[in-house]
């Protein structure tokens, strides 16, 4: 099982340190799951960054979110925001009104359809095909408590 990353990635000498590898680990790693989430959500004509869109808006339902909201609650902040929302709204899978108060800023709601689909995916269940089952629960919490041990920047 070790030296799996140096195989993958074609690296014939060792790392310099299990830091280096780490990092290099996470992100092939992070590579290897984005490909499978863009993968599985091809299925139902969604990209990772819309799938998220349409998680956020849930959570907020039956109340409306705006653009910059959204914005700052994406896992990809890359994304362009505005072009996915209107993709979004072309499929129905939204809906997006003007603002009453600021007609530059737009109400988004998540429509009956975008619930449907959710509710889809989640029967459908993304994480039984994830190669993070690999894992066992007990290593998946550890991993969970690792991931978050680092996400609590100062």
């Amino acid at each position: 099982m070790k030296n799996n990353l140096e195989r993958l990635i074609k690296q014939s000498v060792p790392f310099r340190s299990d830091y280096i590898k780490a990092e290099i680990g996470m992100m092939y790693l992070s590579s290897v799951l984005h490909h499978q989430s863009f993968q599985y959500f091809k299925k139902y004509h969604l990209s990772p960054q819309q799938y998220n869109i349409l998680r956020i808006l849930r959570g907020q339902y039956p109340k409306s979110y705006n653009l910059n909201a959204i914005k700052e609650r994406m896992l990809d902040k890359m994304s362009d925001v505005s072009r996915i929302i209107e993709r979004l709204n072309k499929q129905h899978l939204i809906i997006k009104e003007a603002n009453i108060i600021d007609k530059r800023n737009a109400d988004i709601y998540i429509s009956a359809k975008g619930l449907n689909l959710l509710k889809e995916i989640d029967t459908d269940s993304l994480g039984a095909t994830s190669i993070l089952h690999r894992l066992s629960p007990e290593e998946v919490r550890q991993l969970n408590d690792l991931i978050d041990k680092q996400l609590d920047l100062p």
